[in-house]
């Protein structure tokens, strides 16, 4: 077995070598790099804990630890000494998600301690792109008002459904995820072509950093699909993407997810790594 050295929590002195690391691949990392940027690393503000390997001035990994388990450049010492801190302390998330490497082997760690997962996406190939798509957007996807919240709330609802397993709903009713879409929508990163209080297509950008924003929560209607309007819906979010938020456009999603991959591929996103997420 690998000697493992203890990680420790880090807080807004580390602020500036963190997002050194994460800087190192923008693409992968943009999900913890957009919440360290926007809030901190103070867990009250961060919503949960960075555990850090290596020390003060030779940071070499980061583990987020909140609503997500997110290993972030950890090689296999530190894998292990994120598994030791994360056994110690218990389950406190939803899922474990990251590069297929790291995650397997945290998850090796982890499993006998947490238990069985609800489900297990073994690859999720992460896509990006850094051009507007050369299919025709559709102009009818507009950035989402306020207003028509209540439209957008249902279909939110359904695509986490269908994608997670199990509804957002579960367990607080829906208040957290109510106020996820709501934000989105209020600093402009929820996407949706609606026609007559129709929600036909979605999208919204989740994560944003100077080098690359994230794009999630991809659907259509199902009676609306096989139409183009997914190609040309992501032909129209990219372009908004790179105009108003970040050179690079990425996402990741599950490898037998083959009409998604097939069309993202259409718009112009090309494979760079490969995530494997650990849902509860």
């Amino acid at each position: 077995m690998l000697r493992t050295t203890a990680s420790r929590v880090l807080d807004d002195s580390d602020r500036d070598e963190v997002l050194d690391l994460l800087d190192t691949d923008p693409v992968a990392n943009v999900f913890v790099a957009s919440r360290v940027r926007t809030v901190g690393l103070n867990p009250a503000r961060l919503g949960g804990q960075m555990w850090g390997f290596g020390p003060r001035g030779g940071l070499v990994s980061l583990c987020y630890a909140g609503a997500n388990l997110v290993p972030v450049n950890a090689a296999p010492e530190a894998v292990h000494a994120f598994a030791d801190r994360a056994r110690k302390q218990g389950r406190r998330c939803s899922s474990i998600v990251g590069p297929q490497e790291a995650v397997s082997l945290l998850w090796e760690r982890l499993e006998p301690h947490w238990g069985r997962a609800r489900a297990i996406r073994w690859a999720q190939p992460v896509m990006a792109t850094a051009q507007r798509s050369s299919v025709p957007a559709d102009p009818l996807v507009r950035r989402v008002r306020p207003d028509q919240f209540d439209r957008l709330l249902p279909a939110c609802v359904a695509m986490f459904t269908e994608e997670v397993g199990v509804s957002p709903n579960a367990g607080d009713g829906g208040a957290l995820y109510r106020t996820r879409v709501a934000e989105l929508i209020r600093i402009g990163r929820s996407y949706a072509r609606i026609d007559d209080g129709r929600v036909v297509f979605k999208a919204e950008i989740g994560a944003v950093t100077p080098q690359a924003c994230q794009i999630q929560g991809v659907w259509v209607d199902p009676h609306l699909r096989g139409r183009g309007h997914a190609a040309a819906g992501m032909a129209a979010v990219v372009e908004a993407a790179l105009q108003y938020f970040a050179p690079v456009v990425t996402l990741y999603v599950n490898d037998f997810n083959h009409t998604a991959r097939s069309v993202y591929r259409k718009v112009g996103f090309h494979e760079v790594d490969t995530f494997m997420s650990v849902l509860f």
